[in-house]
C-alpha cells in the first residue's frame, strides 16, 4: 500500500484525488502569481526583470528538462505539494541562521537557507521514497528537485524582490540550484554505473565539491570577490552543463 500511495499507481486509480491535489498546489501557487505580479508591477524595470527571472527559471528549466529526458517525473504530485509547505514556512519564517556580515556566518546561511539545504532535502526525500520504495516508475532526482522548487522560487521571488532586489538573490542563487539539482544526480548516477569503492568515493567528493563550490560563489559575490565568484561559478555549473550535453548528445544519437 506503500508503494501505491507515494508512487503513481495510486493517483491513476484515484482520478478524484490527483484532481484535489492538482487543485490545491495550483490555489497555492495563483496566490503566490498574483502576490508576485502586484509586486512586480509597483518596482522598476530592472527589478521586475530579475523577479520575473526567479519566478520563472526553475519552471522553465523543468520543461526544457523534460524536452531533453522524455517522459515524466515519478512522484510529481508530491513534490509540488511538499514544496508548497516549504514554501509557506519559508516565507512566514525566520532563517535557520543570522547572515552576519561577510563572513563565515554569511556562507553558512547561503549553504543552509539559500542556496544548498533548500536543493538537498528534496533530493533526499526523493532518495528515501526510492530506498524505501514508495515512488514507482523512472528514477528522476532532478525532475522531482525542480518540481519541489517551483513553489519556493515562486515565494522567495516575491519575498526577495520586496526586501532586497538583489541579483544575487533574484537571478544568480535560482541558477545554483538548477545546478545542484542536475550536478548531485549526475555523480549518484556514476555510482550506479560503476559500483566500486573508488568511483563512489570520487563520486562523494564530486557531490560535496559543487555543493561548497554553490555556496561559495554566492559568498563570494555577496563579498564583491567577483573573481573567486567566476572560478566557484564555473565549477558549480560543470556537471550540470555536462549532463545537458551529454543528454542532446543521446536525444541526437536516438537515445
Amino acid at each position: 500500500m506503500k508503494t501505491q500511495l507515494f508512487g503513481g499507481s495510486l493517483l491513476q486509480q484515484m482520478p478524484g484525488l490527483n484532481f484535489n491535489i492538482c487543485i490545491l498546489v495550483f490555489k497555492l501557487h495563483g496566490v503566490l502569481v498574483v502576490a508576485a505580479g502586484i509586486d512586480i508591477a509597483y518596482t522598476g524595470w530592472y527589478a521586475r526583470r530579475m523577479t520575473l527571472f526567479c519566478f520563472l527559471w526553475i519552471p522553465v528549466f523543468y520543461f526544457f528538462w523534460r524536452s531533453i529526458k522524455g517522459g515524466s517525473t515519478s512522484g510529481w504530485a508530491w513534490a509540488l505539494i511538499a514544496g508548497s509547505i516549504v514554501a509557506v514556512f519559508q516565507f512566514f519564517g525566520d532563517p535557520f541562521i543570522d547572515p552576519g556580515g561577510f563572513g563565515f556566518s554569511r556562507w553558512s546561511s547561503g549553504f543552509v537557507d539559500i542556496v544548498v539545504l533548500p536543493v538537498v532535502v528534496p533530493l533526499v526525500v526523493y532518495l528515501l521514497f526510492f530506498c524505501l520504495k514508495f515512488i514507482a516508475g523512472a528514477v528522476d532526482f532532478t525532475g522531482f528537485a525542480l518540481l519541489w522548487l517551483i513553489p519556493i522560487a515562486a515565494a522567495r521571488s516575491l519575498t526577495w524582490s520586496i526586501i532586497q532586489r538583489d541579483p544575487i538573490l533574484l537571478v544568480l542563487v535560482p541558477v545554483l540550484w538548477t545546478a545542484i539539482a542536475v550536478g548531485v544526480p549526475f555523480f549518484i548516477k556514476l555510482m550506479q554505473i560503476k559500483c566500486r569503492p573508488g568511483m563512489i568515493v570520487l563520486s562523494g567528493f564530486g557531490i560535496l565539491a559543487v555543493l561548497f563550490a554553490a555556496a561559495t560563489t554566492y559568498w563570494a559575490f555577496f563579498s564583491q570577490r567577483v573573481t573567486l565568484g567566476i572560478i566557484f561559478l564555473a565549477a558549480a555549473t560543470a556537471p550540470m552543463l555536462v549532463t545537458v550535453v551529454m543528454s542532446f548528445i543521446k536525444t541526437g544519437d536516438g537515445g
